[in-house]
């Protein structure tokens, strides 16, 4: 299990510009949300909130130095596990359309495309994606 400290660096380095990484306060406070699940692995974690029958997988850090290994893989099978048996029927999920690892591994998962954002990350547009549970 990872400190915020811990999940706080780790972000920093997997997002450095666009989305902002996100500070230990911010997962501290994730951490204590009956509504969010965060799903660990040695190398990375997952943050994901259900409200109702939908869940968002607000974020995915895996070490870089880690990456290809099947990692984010676990992660995204243990979110969506998870988020389902917390009884979410749909998980959506943003991620920048240049991102084509990012892509791949959540297409892998059956999430598609529902919408875009344009110059959603610093320029960079966001693609919208659901997966039926």
């Amino acid at each position: 299990m990872m400190t915020p400290e811990d999940m706080a660096a780790l972000h920093a380095q997997c997002f450095q510009a666009a989305p902002r990484p996100w500070s230990a306060q911010e997962f501290a406070a994730y951490a204590q949300d009956t509504n969010v699940l965060i799903r660990f692995i040695e190398g990375g974690f997952g943050v994901v909130r259900v409200i109702a029958d939908e869940a968002e997988l607000l974020t995915l850090a895996v070490d870089p130095a880690r990456r290809r290994q099947g990692l984010g893989d676990a992660l995204v099978q243990s979110l969506c596990t998870g988020a389902k048996v917390a009884g979410a029927q749909d998980m959506f999920l943003e991620v920048a359309a240049d991102n084509a690892a990012a892509c791949a591994l959540y297409s892998k998962h059956g999430f598609a495309r529902v919408g875009r954002r344009p110059a959603y990350y610093a320029g960079t547009d966001a693609l919208v994606l659901r997966r039926a549970m």
